[in-house]
């Protein structure tokens, strides 16, 4: 572990935010990208830890291996080794250990030579063994399904698959899109089970050699509403009872401290779902209006930060709200590209959420328009991709409210709650 390696994996961070110089960031970069690391590595780095890691905070000790792996996951690596191996190449020791450093200087480059010119044909020689051992993947050769266990979340998914005749036995089941919930499994067997511990929608994979052989749309549904509190490793799931009422879903900050989770320094996210309820809408013909409220704002909760999804069949729509004074930080999803507030105007995102907040979204003939208490906020192009909307989430720091749900189809109104 050394410093010089930590401020390249630190670099390779910064590039890929494209937040600008950390030197700028401010504290509410730091809660997002803890967010961040949670979404995409289920692992949780408070902001003050990594605080600390950026250098804003004077600390003098090195991050801990978990703190390093959780990073150089995030980043796009199995963990912090095989990131330090790809930085730098792995130096041999001499086997002479009696030799000083200036007796190794002084030591004839032909033996290094010699020694290169060995590598090079045992590398050859393995190469052209593995090539014969491992022919082309046939992707037509493998067959892949699921079974879902229950309708309830957790969820257990039972694979079933046929990789026998696989050239090695390099085999994985992917959960989704992220590679970190890639599963090895055995070519020769024929089930894999699966835990989901959120609802949605995902694309099951199953790979050969690193190569998608076969890929499977994958819903899992909800038995009605599901509200819980982000946790880590699990969820913390909510009793129906806790979080309806009559008009509406709120959930009091007392059921949350109840728990025993704390809403500071960093308050949790709650969130609402009901997914696979009602029959998908196309994006391309619907309307959809709510109402929301976020009253939570002490603390690191001060920008009321919430998100209302509208969970398709491939990538979502996800509407972001902010006290208006935090709208820079807010980043919406249009159904095929990321719009980050830093670079556009979501101004229109930003508004009173201690009050209730109007929300309505819906596509014209090329374009998805976004309204913010009946006013025009944001319009994107229609996804190219053909997309259906077959589920809804709702996303808030700390708690927050909802009601009058309405889902429509052209004059039909397909989903109604509250």
């Amino acid at each position: 572990m050394n410093n010089s390696a930590i401020e390249q994996l630190l670099k390779i961070i910064e590039q890929q935010l494209d937040w600008g110089e950390a030197g700028t960031w401010q504290s509410k970069d730091f809660e997002n990208l803890n967010l961040l690391i949670f979404d995409k590595t289920k692992i949780s780095l408070s902001a003050s830890t990594l605080r600390r890691i950026w250098g804003r905070v004077a600390y003098h000790h090195l991050p801990s291996p978990t703190t390093l792996d959780t990073l150089a996951r995030f980043a796009g690596f199995e963990n912090w080794r095989a990131f330090t191996r790809q930085q730098k190449p792995i130096e041999a020791p001499l086997n002479n250990t009696d030799n000083t450093p200036e007796q190794i200087k002084q030591k004839p480059t032909w033996r290094l030579k010699i020694a290169l010119i060995i590598i090079a044909i045992i590398a050859t020689t393995l190469i052209a063994m593995y090539m014969k051992k491992e022919p082309a993947t046939v992707v037509g050769a493998y067959a892949f399904s699921y079974k879902p266990v229950t309708r309830d979340i957790p969820n257990s998914v039972i694979f079933s698959y046929n990789a026998t005749t696989s050239p090695t036995d390099s085999v994985f089941i992917q959960q989704s899109w992220d590679p970190q919930t890639r599963t090895l499994v055995d070519k020769n067997l024929n089930r894999h089970t699966s835990v989901y511990y959120r609802p949605g929608s995902y694309h099951a994979k199953l790979l050969v050699n690193k190569q998608i052989v076969k890929e499977l749309p994958l819903l899992i549904a909800t038995n009605g509403w599901l509200g819980l509190i982000a946790h880590q490793p699990i969820p913390v799931y909510l009793n129906r009872t806790e979080y309806i009422n009559q008009d509406m879903m709120s959930l009091p900050l007392a059921t949350i401290l109840k728990k025993n989770i704390e809403l500071e320094p960093q308050p949790p996210m709650v969130e609402f779902y009901n997914v696979g309820n009602f029959e998908p809408v196309p994006l391309n013909d619907f309307s959809f209006s709510v109402e929301v409220k976020n009253g939570y704002y002490e603390g690191a909760a001060t920008c009321r930060f919430m998100e209302i999804s509208l969970i398709t069949d491939g990538v979502p729509v996800i509407i972001p709200l902010s006290a208006k004074g935090c709208v820079s930080d807010l980043n919406l999803l249009d159904g095929a590209n990321m719009v980050s507030g830093k670079k556009t105007d979501l101004s229109g995102f930003g508004t009173d959420l201690g009050e209730w907040v109007k929300v309505t979204c819906r596509n014209t003939s090329s374009k998805i328009q976004y309204y913010v208490n009946d006013k025009l906020a944001y319009e994107s192009a229609l996804p190219h991709k053909k997309l259906n909307i077959v589920g809804l989430g709702y996303y808030f720091q700390g708690t927050g409210s909802v009601k009058k749900i309405e889902l429509r189809r052209a004059d039909k109104v397909v989903f109604q709650s509250f």
